[in-house]
């Protein structure tokens, strides 16, 4: 599997020596550099890139700028480049693989593109079902239902395991096996964790996209549970019920969403 990269950085000895620390990888192809922003987003708009380094301190358009620049397209993964500590929590709320601090380590690098590999292989992995359902669909329809069934385990992959989240200055890194519930308001979600609540700044429709739905259920218009912490369910009134939670927290569940549950808890 090649990696193909593209560096973005406005300092051309920066681009020297992240390409030299490159080198060592075998699989990472450098298919462009480039100096500025918008260099930077023409590039990768036409070459279609696996990975850019994308330098954040750039004058005029800086990295966070061509991140949002590419939000019509399909976006590559992202490592930001920075010599300031605090950019770390603007990348990790625009989603990046990683960033890494100016020199760049080569051992912190070689983590960062194992991370990548990983990511990138579970990428293409659910690529590569989809693409034999959309030719199963038109050539033997029967067949589809088989596949869905079969592909499961590679599609499960390209849910979140880990969720980065910036409350109170700090980032979080929450495993998603610790969420118990997610409730919304308005652009933001509580998070709990059964020891811990930390408010994330995202849509709740964004937030489930992230999560494996064979876990994680809606039960209510503004309520998300994990299926697999649900230790009892009492039943209520008007078709209604509550599911009561590992940490003995209740959750009502509306008449609207049992029928979901229903599939998951026995």
């Amino acid at each position: 599997m090649t990696i193909r990269t593209i560096l973005v950085d406005d300092e051309p000895l920066a681009i020297q020596g992240l390409e030299l620390r490159l080198a060592a990888h075998e699989d990472v192809e450098i298919i462009e550099k480039c100096a500025n922003g918008r260099e930077a987003i023409r590039a990768i708009k036409t070459h279609k890139p696996d990975l850019v380094f994308l330098d954040i301190q750039m004058p005029g358009f800086d990295g966070f700028s061509v991140v949002q620049g590419l939000m019509e397209v399909e976006p590559p993964l992202f490592v930001f480049v920075t010599a300031y500590s605090d950019h770390a929590l603007k990348a990790f709320e625009a989603q990046a693989t990683d960033y890494l601090m100016k020199p760049v380590e080569e051992s912190r690098l070689a983590d960062t593109l194992d991370r990548v590999r990983q990511r990138l292989s579970e990428k293409r992995g659910v690529e590569e079902v989809d693409r034999l359902r959309e030719v199963l669909a038109e050539v033997a329809p029967d067949s589809v239902e088989d596949l869905t069934e079969g592909g499961d385990q590679v599609s499960s992959s390209r849910f979140e395991k880990l969720i980065n989240i910036k409350d109170r200055g700090q980032i979080f890194r929450v495993d998603v096996d610790t969420i118990e519930r997610i409730d919304a308001a308005g652009d933001y979600m509580c998070i709990y964790t059964g020891d811990n609540t930390l408010i994330l700044r995202e849509t709740m429709k964004d937030l489930e996209k992230r999560l494996d739905p064979r876990r994680f259920q809606r039960v209510h218009r503004s309520t998300i549970v994990n299926l697999d912490l649900v230790k009892e369910v009492k039943p209520h009134t008007n078709g209604e019920c509550f599911l009561v939670l590992q940490s003995n927290a209740q959750v009502k569940v509306s008449r609207s969403y049992r029928d979901v549950v229903a599939r998951f808890v026995h």
